[in-house]
């Protein structure tokens, strides 16, 4: 650790690292890093930042490229609307469907945010998307990026797909563009996790694994029809600490027969809460004092996301955003309902106070929507 030494009146000179911006000092999964050679030896500021944003993948999601569009300098101001995408993939030869969908709203002073889920089966118009020769038509929030995917003659293209679903979502909501969006693989999701050394979080009810034993082995099909038999991983109310495999069967339990009584809501719920621990352990003194796992962290990160800023790098959004905490992140709930029962199921559509909600975070009115309406509100306990 470098030490200022004293000046004049006693008191100390700044040192050398108190002018590394804090960004530096710790790292998240959207943050920036602070990387140690040889267990003491400090990188130089330039090296720390091509290290981070070097480890973070990177994608034409929005079309800018396509469409010619310059790269910008760090200027980024709020307020900021970012989107950020869970797949699943299955193989490279299937498209690739939106497994989770949130976004991020960060107000114009930068200093906090707001975190809501939009239900995968949200019944939608999706709009002609020329690139994967779709023609447009009603159907599930989470197929705008299957379909935009599509590359004649070739694999899926998941940014090309993510483009297409932005444009949807921008519908929905009401908003002109994203300001920035990611991909976040859900294996190597659980890479991250892992390369912590698991997620401290409170699980607010018990629930059971649908697909997992105690073990982690995926439960054996029912031979006598739908399902799985077996033991089931078990995930009790309290205080939990959660390794990687554990982290990612948690955040998929949506059935209410398994501890999930609001289904795809509790869902989205859960992913909200789970991002919140997440970000905390990345805080923690564990992760960025200890040089091999914040590297780990940083490897793991790399092979997890696609990131693009819109001309803005990774790192220009971490410092914009060097303020906010997991403290200052709101879940938000947004009310919704299913569209028939059963086998009439057809998905969910949003009630209308979704929509007084939208008005209030393009008026930048959400604090005071917020007031108004507490039930918007997702607990954490």
């Amino acid at each position: 650790m470098l030490v200022g030494k004293a000046g004049k009146g006693g008191r100390k000179k700044p040192s050398a690292w108190s002018r590394v911006p804090r960004w530096a000092r710790v790292c998240t999964v959207f943050g920036s890093v602070l990387m140690l050679l040889s267990g003491a030896v400090l990188v130089g500021y330039e090296a720390l930042m091509a290290r981070y944003e070097g480890a973070v993948g990177k994608g034409d999601l929005f079309g800018d490229q396509a469409a010619g569009a310059q790269e910008r300098k760090s200027d980024i101001k709020g307020p900021l609307n970012i989107l950020l995408v869970g797949i699943d993939p299955r193989d490279v030869k299937t498209p690739p469907l939106a497994d989770s969908i949130m976004v991020l709203h960060i107000p114009a002073e930068l200093d906090r945010a707001y975190l809501f889920s939009l239900p995968r089966d949200l019944r939608v118009e999706i709009p002609r998307f020329s690139k994967a020769d779709f023609n447009g038509g009603t159907d599930k929030l989470n197929a705008a990026m299957s379909y935009g995917s599509r590359v004649p003659g070739q694999n899926p293209d998941a940014a090309r797909g993510f483009e297409l679903l932005a444009k949807t979502v921008q519908q929905v909501i009401g908003i002109d563009r994203f300001d920035a969006g990611a991909i976040i693989n859900f294996t190597g999701f659980q890479k991250i996790v892992d390369a912590m050394g698991g997620v401290d979080m409170y699980i607010e009810r018990e629930v059971r694994s649908e697909h997992r034993e105690p073990s982690g082995v995926h439960r054996k099909g029912n031979p006598y029809g739908e399902g799985y038999i077996g033991p089931q991983a078990v995930y009790k109310k309290g205080n939990q600490h959660l390794s990687g495999w554990q982290a990612l069967d948690y955040v998929r339990q949506r059935y209410p027969k398994n501890g999930v009584p609001d289904a795809d809501y509790g869902r989205q719920r859960h992913q909200q809460q789970f991002i919140k621990a997440m970000v905390d352990q990345a805080f923690s003194a564990d992760v960025v004092t200890n040089p091999i796992k914040l590297d780990r962290v940083i490897r793991a990160a790399g092979q997890s996301l696609i990131f693009n800023g819109r001309g803005s790098s990774v790192v220009d959004f971490a410092i914009a955003l060097k303020g906010i905490r997991s403290n200052n992140v709101e879940l938000i709930k947004l009310p919704g309902e299913n569209i028939g029962t059963g086998s009439a199921y057809r998905g969910e559509r949003l009630r209308p106070e979704a929509e007084d909600f939208f008005t209030a975070l393009k008026k930048e009115q959400l604090d005071a929507f917020l007031l108004e309406h507490p039930d918007f509100r997702n607990k954490t306990k």
